[in-house]
């Protein structure tokens, strides 16, 4: 999923709170030039639409800094949210082209209902629900699926079970637990009832 957001080169001199008020949200790219990075400002609508559709270090962004010139594409690598009024009051972008593969986040979507839940009431534990991985930045999924169908009770699905898309590595141990299928739980008052059942 590629978003294209506009941007221009922040004004030298110009103070964050009086571009904030003016409803303009401060912002960085990096890693377009070496070292190099640009201080941007972009409309504060353009990042409450942005905001509803990426994600930090998972969607690419197609990035224009039109006075610059630069377009490219590139990661929203860190969003801080005003503590208080829990706005956005600052972005950072960095440039993916010529980078190589990238780390992103990527969320576990879980699909299908498995047999251990429908038939034995048991309850679907997901251990992770989201997982770094490396890929190329054409590659990023939005989401991984995740087939439970066939679980039953006490079966469970590893990093090393799942199929990942062609060119995205997950970063982490083939063991690690992922999600599993548990006994029913069991609360105090149905103890206390089949307690008093046997007595």
């Amino acid at each position: 999923m590629a978003i294209t957001v506009e941007s221009q080169k922040r004004p030298e001199g110009s103070k964050p709170r009086a571009l904030r008020r003016a409803g303009l949200i401060p912002a960085n790219l990096y890693g377009h030039k070496g070292t190099e990075s640009i201080s941007l400002t972009i409309d504060a609508k353009t990042v409450e639409r942005l905001l509803k559709r990426a994600s930090v270090n998972n969607t690419l962004i197609e990035l224009n800094v039109a006075d610059a010139p630069w377009r490219g594409k590139t990661l929203l690598r860190e969003l801080q949210i005003h503590p208080a009024k829990g706005t956005p009051y600052h972005l950072s972008f960095f440039a993916v082209a010529g980078h190589g593969d990238t780390t992103v986040e990527v969320r576990f979507r879980f699909v299908g209902t498995a047999i251990g839940v429908k038939q034995d009431g048991g309850v679907l534990d997901t251990v992770i629900t989201e997982l770094q991985v490396s890929c190329a930045p054409e590659n990023i999924p939005d989401v991984i699926e995740i087939d439970v169908t066939n679980l039953q009770m006490g079966d469970s699905l590893n990093i090393g079970d799942i199929v990942f898309p062609e060119g995205v590595t997950p970063l982490a141990e083939p063991e690690r637990l992922v999600v599993s299928v548990l006994p029913p739980q069991i609360s105090a008052e149905d103890i206390e009832t089949e307690t008093e059942a046997a007595s």
